[in-house]
């Protein structure tokens, strides 16, 4: 078995969703933790755990930001991490699906998500370092972030899907 630890320095954990029905409203969290432990170097039967800080998401607005932070989104004060928990990790195609539970606002879901590697390679100290590209998408509503508004010419100012666009490199531990 090899224990893998993320690297905050090179690990994006990034999503999107719609504003105003137009554009995407994209953000991430900058402070977690995480690590992959590995049978073997082809990642098949992986378990993957993951912890974010809700405080720590940022969209760079201020305003925007302290409003995920609320209550009526993340409530942060209530719910100050939101996790991920694999069950299975498994060979696609040219990729991988994991599923697992997340788990935000107190609501735990079971998603499926689709990661693509570049292998493993040698990093900047020696070690053996590992990257993933995880995409997926969740349904906000389903974890109670129902916080929206109607819009005068129609739609609605925030979508409900929200897409998953994380970038990993972790460490061999």
């Amino acid at each position: 078995m090899t224990t893998w630890k993320l690297d905050g320095a090179h690990t994006t954990i990034g999503f999107k969703v719609k504003h105003l029905m137009v554009s995407s409203a994209r953000g991430n969290f900058t402070q977690f933790e995480g690590s992959i432990v590995a049978p073997d170097d082809t990642f098949a039967d992986a378990k993957v755990e993951f912890t974010a800080q809700t405080a720590s998401i940022t969209t760079n607005n201020d305003m925007r930001d302290g409003h995920l932070k609320s209550a009526e989104f993340f409530d942060v004060e209530k719910f100050p991490t939101l996790s991920f928990t694999s069950k299975s990790f498994t060979k696609k195609d040219a990729g991988y699906e994991i599923v697992g539970d997340l788990t935000m606002k107190g609501v735990t879901k079971e998603v499926t998500l689709q990661a693509t590697t570049d292998g493993i390679g040698t990093g900047m100290e020696g070690g053996r370092v590992v990257g993933f590209d995880v995409t997926g998408t969740i349904n906000r509503q389903d974890f109670g972030l129902s916080w929206n508004k109607s819009l005068e010419t129609g739609g609605v100012v925030v979508g409900d899907t929200v897409t998953l666009d994380i970038h990993v490199e972790a460490k061999e531990a």
